[in-house]
């Protein structure tokens, strides 16, 4: 998903299209997370980016999506550039010394 986000409608208050915003973006995590994942991979990762313009996006966390958009109505922004991306991932085993056991 690459979307600009308008945030001014003429009916629709300001409170209620950050809301629809931030249902945009947990609605389309879920539907990509609930497709078939290819055999090699263990689950799906996503590349993420935020921004006030799509030329000023950068790179972030799926979990600080709604802390941007909330930063976002907070500085009363009349749009913002959000980006999705889905990949799919292989977990990395990393060994336990046996040290690190209590």
């Amino acid at each position: 998903m690459k979307k600009t986000f308008v945030l001014s409608h003429p009916k629709i208050k300001y409170a209620r299209l950050i809301d629809a915003a931030k249902s945009d973006a947990k609605k389309y995590v879920k539907r990509e997370r609930n497709k078939h994942l290819p055999k090699d991979a263990d689950y799906w990762d996503f590349d993420c980016k935020f921004g006030h313009t799509e030329s000023e996006a950068k790179v972030i966390h799926l979990s600080d999506i709604n802390k941007c958009i909330d930063e976002v109505e907070q500085l009363q922004l009349e749009s913002f550039y959000l980006e999705i991306l889905a990949k799919p991932a292989t977990r990395e085993f990393v060994p336990r010394d046996d040290e690190d056991e209590f």
